[in-house]
């Protein structure tokens, strides 16, 4: 089967996440600067998920670049992905109503944490389907940054029992080390693929 209508599903429903997402943002109440703090943790759960959930869109088009055609076991690699970024709107929420309570703050760590393990199935699904010498396999190598997700992601999860604060800060950088999309990916197809 070819890949394309994996592609436009998935693109689909990252639009659908992402329109859920801005619609949890309420309008403000006044029109004076004053107004805005009362959305200001909403918002800015929204804009970290929005970077994120665009982190994984772009990753996630480098990703289907490698691959020839799927089969069932990618079909449903990509469908787990897919229910673990379908609960983005709900954690984001969560965390901008309780911006400085633990279990929200972990919740949203834990959410990322699977999408994280998802997106790791889905690429092992790839290289099954494609062989070890695929071009994802060659290019994947080590996954460093892969690995360094999940240690992070635990560690925030951990900290929001602690210090939710640190935990916020460690789910941005992980944003922060994924913004530009995976080079790996992008130098074993070369840049005429893009």
């Amino acid at each position: 089967m070819g890949k394309g209508r994996l592609e436009a599903f998935s693109d689909g429903v990252i639009a659908v996440i992402i329109t859920i997402m801005v619609l949890e943002i309420k309008v403000p109440h006044g029109a004076d600067l004053a107004a805005l703090r009362p959305v200001l943790p909403v918002f800015l759960s929204y804009v970290l998920s929005f970077v994120i959930i665009g982190i994984y869109w772009n990753n996630h088009h480098h990703l289907l670049l490698t691959v020839e055609h799927v089969d069932a076991k990618i079909m449903w690699a990509n469908l787990h992905l897919l229910f673990w970024l379908s609960l983005v709107p709900v954690c984001t929420g969560w965390v901008g109503e309780y911006p400085s309570d633990a279990l929200p703050t972990a919740f949203y760590g834990f959410v990322f944490l699977m999408a994280g393990f998802a997106y790791l199935f889905l690429q092992k699904a790839i290289i099954a389907h494609h062989g070890e010498e695929s071009k994802l396999a060659t290019a994947i190598g080590e996954d460093f940054k892969g690995k360094a997700s999940a240690v992070a992601y635990t560690l925030g999860i951990a900290l929001a029992f602690v210090e939710h604060w640190l935990s916020d800060a460690i789910y941005v950088g992980v944003a922060i080390m994924w913004f530009v999309p995976d080079p790996r990916i992008a130098k074993g197809l070369g840049n005429h693929q893009h």
